[in-house]
């Protein structure tokens, strides 16, 4: 069973299931701009989704991770993580 689902909602939304420590929900918004920052669109957003739900899995457990966020947030938390994201995606 995969440990991280990425699900479309709309254009900028996105669903992320984490099955851990039991299973939890997340509503992720992405930006363009933002999605092409990290990546310079040579990532889909799925990938990216990913690899920053495994990034956070690493600081922490799922039920400690944010139910609704913006994906920018995790920046405000780790500092490394755009860093670490542009290195890992592109």
């Amino acid at each position: 069973m995969e440990k991280i689902k990425v699900k479309k909602i709309s254009g900028t939304q996105f669903e992320v299931s984490v099955n851990d420590r039991g299973t939890t929900s997340h509503l992720v918004t992405v930006s363009t701009d933002y999605h092409n920052k990290l990546t310079n669109g040579k990532t889909p957003v799925e990938k990216l989704l990913e690899k920053s739900f495994e990034f956070l899995l690493e600081r922490e457990p799922n039920t400690s991770i944010l139910s609704s966020f913006d994906l920018p947030v995790i920046g405000r938390y780790f500092p490394e993580y755009e860093g670490k994201m542009k290195t890992m995606l592109i």
